[in-house]
């Protein structure tokens, strides 16, 4: 029996299209960002007393909100306020700790243009005040994960702006960051690193 429109037109379905998903997630990770990850892990801490740890906020201002009905409301314009300065910041075991989290998808290298100089600048005060700074790395190609301390990244970053490099080779990870190997629960546990640093 064919399905008419009123105009007297036959309705015909449309085929249905298959959504191919690109990305090919490894079954422990199930697409997870490693901002993702790092959440859970902050939330495992908070809630087993080991740290209090937190994603910071991005600063923005709201300058246009429509509210297409009673319950809802659309930004429609909005800036950032500040520069943000790092991802993550909190205490653990009375040491104050600020890190940036990084993920690239180029297999052999970590582009410096994805850390900015006011990061850097917000990392050089904390470390002047004795805090934990460092950067984590995700190479998701590999679902590989590193971390480098804060005076590891100031030597490539100053290598970068005399004149080398603008990248830090997957190689030099390798060499010179600690490797975080993926667990059960948290799957990301960086603290374990800091712990060696902690005396």
């Amino acid at each position: 029996m064919a399905i008419h429109y009123p105009n007297g037109k036959v309705y015909t379905p449309k085929k249905e299209q298959i959504r191919i998903n690109k990305k090919d997630y490894s079954f422990s990770n199930r697409g997870k960002t490693l901002e993702d990850e790092l959440s859970d892990a902050n939330d495992f801490y908070l809630s087993n007393d080991i740290a209090v740890i937190y994603k910071k906020p991005i600063p923005i201002q709201v300058v246009k909100v429509d509210y297409p009905s009673r319950s809802s409301a659309v930004i429609r314009e909005a800036y950032y306020r500040t520069p943000s300065t790092t991802d993550f910041n909190g205490v653990y075991r009375g040491k104050y700790i600020d890190f940036e989290a990084k993920e690239t998808e180029n297999r052999t290298a970590f582009p410096l243009k994805n850390v900015h100089s006011h990061q850097m600048e917000h990392m050089r005060k904390v470390m002047k005040q004795h805090g934990i700074c460092f950067l984590l790395v995700r190479f998701s190609a590999f679902d590989r994960y590193f971390y480098l301390p804060f005076e590891q990244l100031e030597l490539f970053w100053d290598r970068m702006h005399t004149g080398g490099r603008k990248s830090i080779a997957l190689t030099e990870f390798e060499d010179l960051a600690i490797e975080i190997t993926p667990r059960y629960t948290p799957r990301i546990d960086y603290l374990k690193i800091i712990d060696n640093l902690i005396v």
